[in-house]
């Protein structure tokens, strides 16, 4: 008996080596993101809190998520499109010395009817810096570049370099929103000329065709894409190798987190893909058939905290840093400078 659990143990451990991406820095040639758990398991937080619906708390980053490792986050622009149900947000993470962007991702209670969205067609794109053949989701690109989203969050990223310098970006964003992440981390590469982005992603859909993938990779080196378990996501729009010039493809660099055990012993594991964006022994290993590792990842809830539709609630003593369109979108913002002292109590308009 003590040899058979000594010899679980040694084949164990030598799996854990082999796998294990705890703060691990992965060396290789060319520009290859690094992966920082530490790093990667504060910037969820951020993805998690863009979810709450309380804009009062949230703009004052005193919602029921906005504490323990990000406490002190200063948000200088909420974004919320509600013609299209999207919401995002810009702030400053002292802490990180970076400007941390923030997209949501598509509620849980419609992530049924919005997967059967996901075999939409592809768009050509014509974009700096990309190859004629690049292609991109036509609803993902739209959902950034053709919304109140894009502006709102370009003219804060502007807000705040002017106050704090030239500071780090990270861009972040789950489910649908780390689509819409990826595109906005390159557009502040390709089109604002933005040094220090990073990109980190939760259970990303696939967002254009290999041609783009492997462009964006090198616009966009520093992106970590992390999926979980059997989540169904990251396996859409579907990959289909017998057609490379039309077929969705991930961009790299994966992050596959996974239990990983024998007998009673089971150990979670990070593993670092390899640069193809498309590593068979990762996440496309297993069958993408789980709603509920889609919407949990490093154990935080990555979802609406309860049902509601995209109407704007807000308290009242807000309304001095906002302003709406004729579409009734709204817009929160502050100077980086401005201290806000707000009531936390949110009534609907």
């Amino acid at each position: 008996m003590e040899r058979r659990r000594w010899l679980m143990f040694a084949v164990f451990s030598f799996l854990l080596v082999c796998s294990s991406g705890r703060e691990l820095k992965l060396k290789s040639k060319g520009h290859v993101p690094v992966y920082n758990h530490t790093l990667v398991t504060i910037v969820v937080h951020y993805a998690s809190a863009v979810y709450m619906s309380d804009l009062t708390a949230l703009f004052t980053w005193t919602c029921s998520r906005c504490d323990g490792v990000t406490e002190g986050f200063e948000v200088i622009e909420l974004v919320v499109d509600v013609q299209n149900c999207l919401q995002a947000f810009v702030g400053v993470a002292k802490d990180l010395n970076a400007i941390i962007i923030a997209f949501r991702g598509t509620q849980e209670h419609s992530i049924q009817n919005w997967i059967e969205d996901l075999y939409w067609k592809q768009l050509d794109i014509e974009y700096p810096g990309m190859p004629d053949d690049a292609m991109v989701h036509h609803g993902f690109f739209s959902a950034y570049h053709n919304t109140t989203i894009r502006h709102g969050i370009l003219d804060a990223v502007k807000r705040a370099k002017k106050y704090y310098g030239d500071i780090d970006v990270i861009v972040t964003g789950h489910s649908m929103g780390g689509a819409m992440a990826s595109f906005c981390g390159l557009d502040l590469i390709v089109n604002r000329k933005s040094k220090n982005v990073q990109v980190i992603t939760f259970g990303q859909p696939r967002v254009g065709n290999e041609a783009f993938a492997s462009q964006y990779s090198k616009l966009v080196p520093n992106t970590i894409r992390v999926t979980n378990g059997h989540d169904i996501v990251p396996h859409l729009p579907p990959y289909y190798s017998y057609f490379p010039r039309k077929t969705y493809h991930h961009f790299p660099r994966e992050v596959w987190l996974h239990n990983i055990g024998l007998g009673s012993l089971v150990y979670n594991v990070e593993k670092i893909c390899d640069g193809s964006g498309e590593d068979p022994e990762c996440s496309r290993s297993v069958s993408g058939n789980s709603i509920s590792d889609h919407l949990s990842y490093y154990g935080v809830d990555l979802m609406g905290e309860t049902w509601r539709s995209c109407r704007i609630v807000v308290d009242p003593g807000l309304m001095e840093y906002s302003r709406t369109d004729i579409r009734g979108n709204l817009l929160l913002s502050r100077d980086p400078k401005t201290v806000l002292k707000l009531n936390n109590v949110a009534n609907p308009l």
